[in-house]
């Protein structure tokens, strides 16, 4: 039987069995509404309230901060189009969305550059700052596009495709000096990749929104959170009940939150030492593939970034190409983020780096997780140079060279 060898945890990661342990009572004895008030509606509801509790835990937050969504897009729009629409709304005699300025980077997740692209096409105006060849954002660059209608600034905490850590702190700084001197301007993270890898403080970061998904870290997909600080003010984008202090109308899923709330109390517990030993995993694999593959080089910065991603591009091949070779051997990778799976275009991430077309069609993530080995490193080693090698003697642009 193939050996199978997951390296795609930047996409999805497995249920933790504590996690599916966690859900079982939801979907079972304790099938509860939490907004109804006898017995198992209150049964339900303290389920919830745990929940919120372990994810407010994990962020340095207050529970009553924490609003559950169905996952990082979701989180993303609420924070991004709930915000954007609130002020709008709030401007009079504003002809929709025009007036209102936001900034952003070139290498945002869809589920945060769409969303700007929407709000573009309302009136709305966006800077798309630049990143560099270490893929990190300049503050400075955040201070000088900020313009007096400016009113969200947005920075993913970490990246998806190469793991590059942003600056969110000192970003964070600013918004809050501004204002403090008296303009209305926020600050979101999308900090789905980071939750869970590194320590995420929201008090440190400063951030005023902050969103984050359970398939990142061990409970299933379906289930997210959005952070939001007292006093930020959103428009709902699911429109309803009550629930969740009106930002997010619909019947609670009780074991999806509770699923969400014990992998965050997971997490926190991972966080000391196992962030360091799939950091040692990572490096093992980068030194191995750069010592056996020529032309094979990293993508973003090799310091500033997550422990579990490497980003590795190699030269005269297709990405795609190379991902199903390694799907025969039984390894499984990614050519970058799995929603953007099936564009033929090559990564902006990777071509925002200054990388041409080349380098970035030849790109290739791997993310690793805590279920990972030494043994599972070293088969990937075995089997990679040859993949590489063999695509590169069958490639019409390396035939035609010749």
């Amino acid at each position: 039987m193939l050996e199978r060898i997951y390296l795609d945890n930047s996409a999805t990661t497995p249920v933790d069995p504590a996690v599916v342990e966690a859900m079982m009572p939801f979907l079972t004895g304790k099938f509860g509404n939490a907004s109804s008030i006898h017995f198992y509606g209150q049964e339900a509801k303290a389920a919830v309230d745990r929940a919120r509790h372990q994810v407010a835990a994990l962020l340095n937050a207050r529970p009553n901060e924490i609003v559950f969504t169905s996952g990082g897009t979701e989180s993303n729009n609420l924070a991004v189009r709930g915000l954007i629409n609130a002020r709008a709304s709030s401007a009079d005699g504003r002809d929709g969305l025009t007036g209102c300025h936001v900034i952003t980077t070139a290498i945002e997740h869809p589920a945060v550059a769409n969303v700007c692209e929407a709000l573009e096409k309302k009136g709305c105006s966006v800077t798309y700052l630049p990143v560099y060849q270490d893929g990190i954002v300049r503050v400075n660059d955040v201070s000088a596009a900020i313009r007096e209608e400016t009113v969200l600034v947005s920075v993913m905490a970490a990246n998806n495709e190469i793991g590059t850590i942003q600056p969110v702190a000192e970003v964070g700084r600013l918004v809050r000096t501004l204002r403090n001197e008296g303009q209305k301007i926020w600050f979101h993270t999308d900090a789905v990749q980071a939750v869970g890898k590194i320590r995420v403080d929201v008090e440190e970061i400063g951030c005023d929104l902050l969103s984050l998904s359970g398939h990142k870290i061990n409970a299933p997909k379906g289930i997210g959170a959005l952070y939001v600080r007292r006093g930020v003010r959103l428009e709902a984008q699911n429109v309803g009940g009550r629930q969740e202090r009106g930002l997010r109308g619909g019947t609670e899923p009780v074991q999806m939150i509770a699923a969400l709330g014990t992998a965050c109390e997971i997490a926190e517990r991972r966080l000391e030492t196992g962030s360091v030993s799939v950091a040692e995993l990572r490096d093992r694999l980068e030194a191995g593939v750069l010592e056996a593959v020529p032309e094979s080089s990293i993508n973003g910065s090799r310091e500033a970034r997550l422990p579990n991603i490497t980003n590795i591009s190699f030269k005269g091949v297709e990405g795609e190409a190379l991902l199903i070779s390694l799907d025969m051997q039984g390894i499984a990778v990614s050519t970058g983020s799995a929603c953007s799976s099936g564009s033929l275009e090559p990564s902006p991430v990777i071509r925002a780096l200054g990388h041409g077309d080349e380098f970035a069609r030849g790109a290739v993530r791997f993310s690793l997780g805590p279920q990972n080995t030494i043994e599972e490193i070293d088969r990937v080693l075995e089997v990679l140079p040859a993949s590489v090698e063999n695509l590169r003697r069958l490639s019409p642009r390396n035939a035609a060279a010749k």
